[in-house]
């Protein structure tokens, strides 16, 4: 690729978390999604994911945009828009594999499974005219009353994880594989005990009989206590915006900022890995709720 993906994508999250920024936890004002969250949408409705949900988050708020939808020149103009003159858009990645069939030195064939990447460029709405009028369409605003949130109790239930109450800790026993919160009660606000829940659930995933994601930690504070630290904090943003709830910074965040920008800095693909892992695990999670298979029962 002309471009580094990778190094060009890293940059900008690590640039934001040298602000003391956190790239997730910022586009949570959408205009006319009336303080919805949402995930950001492609022309059909389709949500992106993994990586691109980032990308285009980051995009979102320095742009000053408002609407979660974005699509390609080509695919506005298809719909009888156009880009208006001057637009610069923004990019999203495509990963996938080739399958390469090799003659071998006995003749016989081998197939190989080649990883690629490629980056394309979108615009947001708000840079196109002419567009079907939903798109530009403010839908009816989601009050949250100041209480437990069913839908978010419910998710959270089907995962039948082992969820404990107590303590002023929020954490992940990996040991003795449970999930230990706060009472409800003690948090800001609803939505801040089903971020804190969320995060920690993430990382409930990560043990042997489930996603089995280690990154080789050894200790606390490593580089793999932080890449996984990563893992559930993505995570955790990327099940807020499908619930529908409002995330907020947590108190570690100012620590953990340290350890992230460590790594990313030493490893360009990490944010990528990051937020494939957090995707898997929001997957995996989603899976519970309708009975899915998955690696705890047959195979993830």
């Amino acid at each position: 690729m002309k471009t580094d993906v990778y190094k060009q994508v890293t940059g900008k999250i690590v640039a934001d978390l040298e602000r003391g920024e956190l790239t997730w936890l910022k586009p949570w004002s959408a205009g006319n999604m009336e303080g919805r969250i949402t995930k950001p949408l492609r022309h059909n409705g389709l949500a992106y994911s993994g990586i691109n949900v980032l990308m285009l988050w980051g995009a979102a708020i320095e742009a000053g945009f408002f609407s979660p939808y974005w699509m390609t020149f080509k695919q506005a103009k298809e719909l009888g828009a156009h880009v208006r003159k001057g637009e610069r858009g923004n990019m999203v990645v495509y990963a996938n594999t080739i399958t390469k069939t090799e003659e071998q030195d006995d003749g016989s064939e081998e197939e190989r499974h080649i990883p690629f990447m490629k980056a394309y460029t979108v615009f947001n709405v708000e840079q196109i005219e002419g567009l079907p009028e939903h798109y530009y369409t403010k839908p009816e605003p989601v009050i949250d009353p100041a209480q437990r949130i069913e839908h978010a109790e419910a998710f959270f239930a089907a995962t039948r994880a082992d969820i404990r109450h107590g303590g002023n800790q929020a954490f992940y026993s990996g040991g003795r594989d449970h999930v230990q919160m706060p009472y409800f009660e003690s948090f800001r606000s609803p939505e801040a005990y089903y971020a804190t829940l969320a995060h920690e659930v993430t990382h409930w995933t990560k043990h042997p009989r489930r996603l089995d994601r280690s990154f080789g930690r050894k200790t606390w504070g490593d580089e793999g206590y932080a890449r996984e630290e990563l893992v559930a904090e993505l995570g955790a943003a990327f099940l807020c915006a499908d619930l529908e709830l409002t995330p907020e910074p947590g108190t570690d965040h100012a620590a953990y900022i340290q350890s992230w920008l460590k790594v990313l800095k030493e490893d360009k693909r990490a944010i990528f890995s990051a937020a494939a892992h957090a995707q898997r695990a929001a997957d995996f999670l989603h899976g519970l709720q309708s009975g899915a298979d998955t690696k705890e029962g047959a195979a993830a």
